[in-house]
C-alpha cells in the first residue's frame, strides 16, 4: 500500500488490554458501514388489536378470561424516503409485526389453552443520512468461473433496527371498534415471511370479542452508509489461543463461578417506593 504520513499517530500507544504499549505502525483504509444518525425509543404501545387465525378464533370466542403469556417481534419492515426541503434527512417508516402468546381460560379451575395472534405497529423516525449520488458496482470472485457481477447499488442510506424482546404488559377483551386499527381484510398487507409463523388465514374478530394488548417496546433505529475510513493499525490479528480438541473440565469451569450470595441472602430495599428505586416504571399509558 502507498506510504501514508503518520505524524499524528506514530507515537501513539494503544491502550486496549491485548495491545497495551504497542505502537501504531501504519494507517489502513477500510470499507465499512458508518452510522450517520440514530435514535433510541422506549414505547408503550397500548390498544393494539390482535388478529387470530380461523383455527384459533373459536377458542378466543369461548374464553372468559385472557392473560398475556409473552410477545416477540417476528419482523420489522422499513421504508426510507427523503424529507422534502431538508437536505440529507430521511423519513424511516418501520412496521413492527408482533407474535403474541395468550392463555385462554373458559372457566374457574380450568387449564389454559395457549393461542397465538398477530399484532402490528407503525412508527416513523426522521434521521440524518447525508447525501450521495453515485452508483456502486462490485463483483464476487469464484475460482474457475467468471466473476459474478452484482447489480448496481445506489448510495442511499440503509436503515438498521435493533429491537429488544418486547414486554406484554396487558391483554383484555374489548369491542372491535375500540381497537386503533380499522381493517376489513386482516390478511391484506401481511408479508409472507410473517404469515408463515401462523397456522392459517386471519379472520375479523366479532364485534364484541376483540382482543387488544399493551406492549412495551425498546428499539434503536440507525441510518448507515458504506464509506471508506482511514484507521490506525498496529499489527495483524494473530490468534493467541492454541487449537485443542479437548473439552474443558466442567469442575474447572464451575470453580470460576462466584458464590451467589444474593440468592441466599436477598439484598434489602435501599430506597423508598415511589422514588425510582422500589416502584415499577410508568409505561405512559395513562392507566
Amino acid at each position: 500500500m502507498p506510504d501514508i504520513p503518520l505524524e499524528a499517530v506514530e507515537n501513539t500507544e494503544v491502550q486496549t488490554p491485548r495491545a497495551a504499549g504497542r505502537r501504531i505502525s501504519e494507517a489502513v483504509c477500510i470499507d465499512t458501514a458508518r452510522v450517520y444518525d440514530s435514535c433510541a425509543d422506549k414505547d408503550c404501545l397500548s390498544n393494539l388489536c390482535v388478529y387470530f387465525t380461523e383455527t384459533d378464533q373459536p377458542a378466543v370466542d369461548a374464553a372468559s378470561v385472557i392473560r398475556c403469556r409473552g410477545c416477540e417481534v417476528l419482523n420489522v419492515f422499513s421504508e426510507i424516503e427523503k424529507v422534502p426541503f431538508n437536505t440529507g434527512y430521511y423519513s424511516v417508516d418501520n412496521t413492527f409485526f408482533f407474535r403474541v402468546a395468550l392463555d385462554l381460560y373458559t372457566g374457574p379451575n380450568t387449564q389454559p389453552q395457549t393461542v397465538y395472534g398477530l399484532s402490528s405497529h407503525a412508527k416513523k423516525s426522521i434521521l440524518y443520512g447525508s447525501e450521495g449520488s453515485v452508483k456502486v458496482f462490485s463483483s464476487e470472485y469464484a475460482a474457475g468461473t467468471p466473476d459474478r457481477q452484482f447489480p448496481a447499488a445506489a448510495t442511499n442510506p440503509r436503515a438498521k433496527i435493533q429491537v429488544a424482546t418486547p414486554i406484554c404488559l396487558d391483554a383484555r377483551f374489548s369491542l372491535r371498534g375500540d381497537c386503533i386499527e380499522s381493517i376489513t381484510d386482516p390478511d391484506a398487507g401481511i408479508p409472507e415471511a410473517v404469515r408463515q409463523a401462523f397456522n392459517g388465514p386471519f379472520v375479523i374478530p366479532p364485534e364484541d370479542r376483540a382482543v387488544r394488548v399493551t406492549v412495551g417496546l425498546f428499539s434503536i433505529v440507525q441510518l448507515e452508509r458504506d464509506v471508506q475510513i482511514l484507521i490506525p493499525a498496529y499489527d495483524y490479528c494473530m490468534p493467541e489461543k492454541a487449537c485443542t480438541g479437548r473439552a474443558e473440565d466442567p469442575c474447572e469451569a464451575f470453580s470460576r463461578i462466584g458464590f451467589p450470595v444474593n440468592e441466599f441472602f436477598p439484598p434489602e430495599q435501599t430506597e423508598e417506593p415511589g422514588d425510582g428505586g422500589g416502584s415499577l416504571p410508568d409505561c405512559g399509558c395513562g392507566k
